[in-house]
């Protein structure tokens, strides 16, 4: 564990009594701002808030247990969420066959360079020294890809289970782990193997499927913006930023506070794209044979960084109740083993009455630390409340109450405590989400020349711009900005207007949304 303070420790040495200050491995270090280093900031958050490090494998992370926990919760989250709507968990093979991802081509040319490939099955000693090489004799008759993504596996399964339109619609997700064997990682945003879901959906119609994916990129918004507390907008993504494969790419795109954006969930039309690379038919009600439709949706371990990046201050996180996986943490205040006593005996009782409430709670009775150490502890990893309890608050019937999204402290009655907790948590939550929704909306502006536009985007935001259509204008736009077409908005009136397009001066008839981007 790492903490922001020394800790002084008195040692005896000859009979006498001496203090020492004993440095431990990165105690005395802080995270740096964010004026000063944004993304040394975030990395620094990732790390020392006990959130993931870095693997032995090049670009892999290990996602460490107070990390692990915060994914846990948006898995249960969203899990239940899924199955409310009809979706039933499956599991797909980790390898797919070679041939597998030629058979569309969109899809393999979207994804060949990311592919990590098996081409082995076994090891064996060394016969000119110390350790393993691959047997020469062990090669697949057929390489395997690790999947960077599931659609050919699923689809070439699928055409064991569909016949008739009486096995339609088929409505599967997974949770697993992705390998996309990217070049410059970061750890939770970008590396070569990471946690998601992906939902793999089949319908008797072009309409069903459609609805599906708008349905699943509506449950990812609703799940951003009450859960996590993070503003999304909803809209498509133009031609060139689709999913490979898919007709159709609906997204959600949020806000980060350095100004760039990140795609936080993506919900895809397929068309019979993958039915027809998989032959994947039924027989419909009137007796004819038709290919079936498809859509997919997934989100994630990428929202741990959008978490981060949306809510964290200088001093660590800052955790949405909903998502928190300590909500409440109390620190007892004592100096001796009699007080000590008296105040966990309240304290254990107080957590379980919030514990039966429904609210998760930790009463930090370590021995071994200071509470200014266990203060910057809790603060870093981003409780949101904090309760500290001493003998005089025993006997005044008081309690000090930390919020962590703003930093009050204020003393208050014990009496009751409880109930005055529930609706701190809610407050909170709320107060989280508003902050970053005012922080969004102050950074949407309308752009309506180049020249704009080339000063603009460089004070970062989402610029709301008119485009005539075309991939060459996104591309060239692309090129001399860095600034990519984040989404075409479905959920906001201020887009619908005809006007000229920010970079050709040809005609547009909607307004877009450009940022640059994660």
């Amino acid at each position: 564990m790492q903490y922001p303070y020394r800790p002084v420790f008195t040692l005896f040495y000859e009979g006498k009594i001496r203090k020492k200050t004993i440095k431990f491995n990165n105690m005395a270090k802080e995270v740096t701002k964010r004026e000063e280093n944004y993304s040394q900031w975030y990395d620094n958050l990732v790390v020392k808030a006990d959130l993931a490090e870095r693997s032995a494998v090049r670009g892999c992370m290990v996602i460490k247990p107070y990390g692990y926990a915060i994914w846990e919760k948006m898995q249960h989250i969203l899990d239940g969420m899924f199955k409310e709507t009809g979706v039933k968990n499956a599991y797909f093979p980790l390898f797919i066959p070679k041939s597998f991802l030629s058979r569309e081509a969109e899809h393999v040319e979207g994804f060949a360079k990311e592919c990590a490939v098996v081409t082995h099955h076994r090891l064996m000693a060394n016969p000119d020294g110390p350790g393993v090489v691959v047997d020469p004799d062990a090669k697949l008759e057929e390489e395997l890809v690790v999947r960077p993504t599931s659609e050919t596996i699923i689809w070439s399964t699928y055409k064991n289970w569909i016949k008739s339109w009486r096995d339609l619609p088929i409505l599967c997700n997974q949770w697993c782990n992705v390998v996309r064997w990217e070049m410059r990682t970061r750890l939770f945003l970008r590396t070569a193997e990471f946690l998601w879901q992906e939902g793999h959906t089949a319908h008797a119609t072009a309409q069903e499927a459609y609805e599906e994916a708008e349905r699943m990129v509506g449950v990812y918004a609703k799940f951003a913006r009450e859960t996590m507390a993070l503003p999304v907008v909803v809209g498509h993504k133009s031609p060139n930023e689709r999913f490979a494969g898919a007709l159709d790419t609906m997204t959600i795109e949020a806000l980060m506070q350095d100004g760039k954006a990140l795609q936080a969930g993506t919900s895809h039309f397929l068309g019979q794209n993958f039915a027809k690379s998989f032959d994947v038919t039924f027989t419909n009600k009137e007796g004819k044979q038709e290919y079936v439709w498809a859509s997919s949706w997934g989100v994630s371990t990428r929202l741990m960084g959008a978490l981060i990046m949306a809510h964290g201050d200088d001093n660590g996180l800052v955790l949405p109740p909903a998502l928190a996986p300590i909500q409440v943490v109390m620190v007892p205040i004592y100096k001796t083993d009699e007080e000590r006593e008296a105040v966990l005996d309240k304290l254990y009782s107080m957590k379980k009455t919030l514990e039966a409430k429904g609210h998760s709670v930790e009463v930090d009775d370590r021995d071994t630390l200071r509470p200014g150490f266990k203060f910057a502890e809790w603060e870093l990893k981003g409780v949101p409340v904090r309760l500290a309890v001493g003998p005089r608050d025993l006997q005044n019937g008081t309690v000090e109450v930390h919020r962590r999204d703003t930093l009050e402290k204020v003393t208050e009655p014990i009496e009751g405590l409880e109930d005055r907790i529930i609706d701190l948590l809610d407050d909170i939550q709320k107060s989280i989400y508003n902050k970053a929704l005012a922080f969004r909306d102050a950074s949407i502006r309308k752009v309506d020349t180049w020249e704009e536009f080339k000063v603009e985007i460089e004070k970062g935001g989402f610029l709301l711009c008119h485009w005539d259509g075309t991939a060459e204008t996104e591309q060239r736009i692309q090129e001399e900005t860095k600034a990519t077409i984040r989404c075409i908005p479905v959920d906001s009136a201020v887009c619908m207007e005809e006007g000229t397009c920010v970079y050709s001066g040809k005609p547009s008839h909607q307004r877009v949304l450009f940022a640059r981007a994660y």
